[in-house]
Parts: C-alpha cells; sequence; structure tokens
C-alpha cells in the first residue's frame, strides 16, 4: 500500500489541481460567487500553458496529425479542445472553460473539468461533462513535452500507475480521494502515508449533476458523506499543498456549494408531447416516485418530495465496484477530520446499497447509472436492450432527442483496431470492471406504452 501511496505522489499533480506557494487572495474570493470565484480566481497553481495545449496535435496518429495541420489555427485549436473534450470559454479566448488563468499566463483547472458539460450545443455549469478525457490529455502532454524540448517532472509519469479514467466522460476521483485522505491527518497537516487496508478498486464514475445538491443531505452515490462544503474541497488535499493552502480556500467553497444549491436544471430543449407525458406523469409517481420523487404537477409548481432512499445493493442489481471501493475504514477516516469539522455532520460508516437521485433536469445528464453504463433514457427504460458496447459520438452538440441521452453508436463488442487511444476511449465496454450496465430493471414491470409515456414526462422534470 505504501508503494501505491508513493506513486500517488508522482500522479496527483497531473490529476488534480496544485495550489500556489502563497495563499490566495481571500478578500477577493469574498467579493466574488462561487463559479466566478472557480472561473476568475485562480487557487491552484497553473500545470500547463497555451503553447503546450496546443501542441498535442502533433503527437496524434498521422491521419488526425495531417487532419489537424491543413485546418487554419482557430479551427485547429477548437480540434484540439474537443479531442480532449474540453469546452471553450466564451469570456477567456483559447482558455477551456476548465481552467482559469494564471499571473503567470498557465492555467489552473478547476471543478468544471469535470462539471461543465455540452449538452445538445449548450454549455451548462453543473452538467457532467461526458466528453473530458484528461487520460488521453496527460498522456499527450508528456509527448508534447519532449517533442517542444520541455523536462518531464516526476508527475508526468503517475498516471501510468494511477489511472485517471478508462473511458471517455468518466473520471476515477473515488480512488484519488482514498489517496489523498490518507496523505493527512485529522487537521489536514501532511504525514507519513497511513496504511490502508484493502485493495484500490480503480473504476470509472460519471460526474453527477449540480443541480440536483439541493434536494440531498448526504453527498455521492452511497450517501456516505455530509452534505458541507469542506468535503467538496477533497481533490485540495493533493501533497503538494500545505495545511495552509487548504484551510485559505474554505471561503471560497463556502460560496461553490451556494453556488451549486441554487443551480437550477435547464429546461429540455426538444418537442414534448404533453398528453403523452401526462400520462407518463401517473404511471411515474405510481411506480417510481417511491424512491425518485415528485415533480409538481405543472407550469411554475414548486412543490416536489424526494425520500432520499437507499436501495440495498442486492435489490438493485447496479455494479457495486463503486461501494466497494471505499472501505468501513475509509469513510470512517471522514467522520473524525477537519474535512467534517471534527465529527459535526454525521458520515454512513457502512451504507448498503446507493441511494435512488433526484431526477430534476435528468434529460441533459446522460449517460445514466452512477458509472455512466447507459447511454440514454430510453435503454434505462428498456434493460433487455442496453447495448454491450456503446461509443460516444465524436460531436460534443449530438443528441438522441428519440431516445433522450447520447446518440450513442452500438455494437455488441469492441472493434478490431482503434485509431488512437482516444479512439478506444470513446467506446464503453460494460464487461469490463466497473463497467456493467446490469441492474434497476424494475421497468420489466411496464409495458411498452407505459414506458413510453414515462419517457415522455422525464423530459419535463
Amino acid at each position: 500500500m505504501r508503494v501505491i501511496l508513493g506513486l500517488t505522489k508522482l500522479a496527483v499533480a497531473a490529476a488534480a489541481p496544485v495550489l500556489a506557494t502563497e495563499p490566495p487572495d481571500v478578500p477577493r474570493l469574498q467579493k466574488s460567487d462561487g463559479f466566478r470565484g472557480l472561473r476568475e480566481q485562480p487557487i491552484v497553481e497553473g500545470n500547463i500553458d497555451a503553447e503546450l495545449f496546443y501542441a498535442t496535435w502533433r503527437t496524434w496518429p498521422d491521419d488526425l496529425r495531417a487532419e489537424a495541420e491543413s485546418l487554419p489555427e482557430a479551427e485547429r485549436r477548437a480540434a484540439v479542445r474537443r479531442h480532449y473534450g474540453l469546452p471553450a470559454s466564451a469570456d477567456a479566448g483559447d482558455v477551456p472553460f476548465a481552467y482559469a488563468e494564471t499571473r503567470d499566463g498557465t492555467w489552473a483547472t478547476n471543478c468544471f473539468v469535470c462539471h461543465a458539460g455540452q449538452v445538445a450545443g449548450e454549455l451548462i455549469p453543473g452538467a457532467p461533462n461526458t466528453q473530458i478525457d484528461l487520460q488521453s490529455l496527460v498522456e499527450d502532454v508528456v509527448m508534447a513535452k519532449v517533442r517542444i524540448g520541455r523536462p518531464l517532472a516526476a508527475t508526468d509519469l503517475g498516471v501510468a500507475a494511477i489511472p485517471l479514467s478508462r473511458a471517455r466522460g468518466t473520471t476515477n476521483a473515488v480512488v484519488f480521494g482514498i489517496l489523498f485522505d490518507y496523505l493527512r491527518d485529522d487537521d489536514m497537516n501532511l504525514v507519513a502515508a497511513r496504511p490502508r487496508t484493502g485493495e484500490l478498486l480503480h473504476h470509472d464514475v460519471d460526474p453527477p449533476a449540480w443541480w440536483t445538491t439541493k434536494k440531498k443531505s448526504k453527498l455521492y452515490i452511497d450517501g456516505f458523506a455530509p452534505k458541507n462544503h469542506r468535503v467538496l474541497m477533497q481533490f485540495m488535499l493533493a501533497p503538494s499543498n500545505s495545511r495552509a493552502d487548504v484551510l485559505a480556500t474554505e471561503p471560497l467553497f463556502e460560496k461553490v456549494l451556494a453556488d451549486i444549491e441554487a443551480c437550477q436544471p435547464p429546461a429540455y430543449p426538444g418537442p414534448v408531447d404533453e398528453t403523452l407525458a401526462a400520462r407518463g406523469r401517473v404511471v411515474f409517481e405510481a411506480t417510481c416516485a417511491e424512491c425518485h420523487g415528485t415533480y409538481g404537477r405543472g407550469q411554475g409548481d414548486p412543490e416536489w418530495t424526494y425520500p432520499e432512499r437507499m436501495i440495498p445493493l442486492d435489490e438493485i442489481g447496479t455494479d457495486r465496484v463503486r461501494h466497494d471501493a471505499l472501505t468501513v475504514a475509509d469513510r470512517e477516516s471522514l467522520q473524525s477530520s477537519w474535512m467534517n469539522f471534527y465529527g459535526r455532520d454525521d458520515v454512513l460508516e457502512d451504507p448498503s446499497g446507493y441511494v435512488a437521485p433526484p431526477l430534476d433536469g435528468v434529460w441533459a445528464s446522460a449517460p445514466y447509472f452512477h458509472n455512466g453504463s447507459v447511454p440514454t433514457l430510453w435503454h434505462v427504460l428498456n434493460p433487455d436492450d442496453r447495448p454491450a458496447v456503446w461509443a460516444r459520438p465524436t460531436d460534443p452538440d449530438a443528441y438522441d432527442f428519440e431516445r433522450v441521452g447520447l446518440r450513442a453508436d452500438e455494437s455488441a463488442r469492441l472493434p478490431g483496431e482503434f485509431r488512437s487511444t482516444v479512439d478506444r476511449r470513446r467506446y464503453y465496454d460494460t464487461s469490463e470492471v466497473g463497467h456493467s450496465s446490469a441492474g434497476h430493471d424494475y421497468p420489466l414491470l411496464l409495458d411498452e406504452a407505459e414506458r413510453r409515456a414515462v419517457l415522455e414526462y422525464l423530459k419535463k422534470l
């Protein structure tokens, strides 16, 4: 375990933000709301710059490189951003939305790297970034450094030991959270790696939609963590950050949580059959609301219920790797630490399963299930027709308005060859560990007409 944690120290700078040596200007942060603070006030040390980022295309396979080289500069830069799933920022030129530019011209990552997605052509802060491919970006940055003659840092080698993800649009964030915690004492001081019992289960998770947070009292799919702003700071615990650095960011994250709580789900941009949706609401409230709650009965009706119900693993039947990746000891570690106000809030140390999420704005949070294994709501409602393998669309604006979700290419198996690792990571193989799309078979109790009506109703939430 100590060997793994040692390798983690090589990986974290590539995988997570690194705070600047000077504490952030807290008074300035207090004058800004949380989302603007993440975008405008770099509180982390830059780990990439424009020259390096926009040189990565030269590392691509021959056909992709030739195609990029033929483009005008502005179009080539847009192609690089699309290649790694980083939406552009309308207010920051060539700096992707997931970065803030520092005083020295480098780019510092922020929470929007996973939590700002382009859905049906619109960039939506708080939506999961279903196109992000940080693993490929870090690998190509290493090659770009070699090409332009920049020295490699020890952190460039870390992702070989601790992967950022296997599939595009997902993240191995849970494992990084575990490892960061074992490098701190309860007061957030850096310590020699504390021993941990059990194997590290690397696995992909789908970033949750932020606008559902206001309905919850607990965070994450297993509901183990209390909803407080310090828990959101877990990726500030990278070993390059001092205790003072971590504490200095707290005022910003108080505002970030407030903005997340105020985040509203986007309205469905496509057509809705109101008559069919009305029938779907009746079916939904009779069969689905017991776990997922109710959502009002008309335009502008604010009334809702949400039971925050924990579904045992044996009942829900969805992939259990995410649940097993955190041990009781891992969860107990949060209970008494600064991250949890030294025990102020309750930590669920041994959850029995997964918490059924609210479905507000569910149309904009594809793919589905906690591991992102199901491409559309139609597939959620038709368990027997879920694809064994599916590929994300290359066009981030592509959206399936008929089945409500990603316009995915479905197949029974992986293709025999891939042009690049980026192309391979577009494919989601449900036979891989942690990628199962099984479970949540409740829709099989409905007939086809009822499932179609529920699908129409889900567009309105």
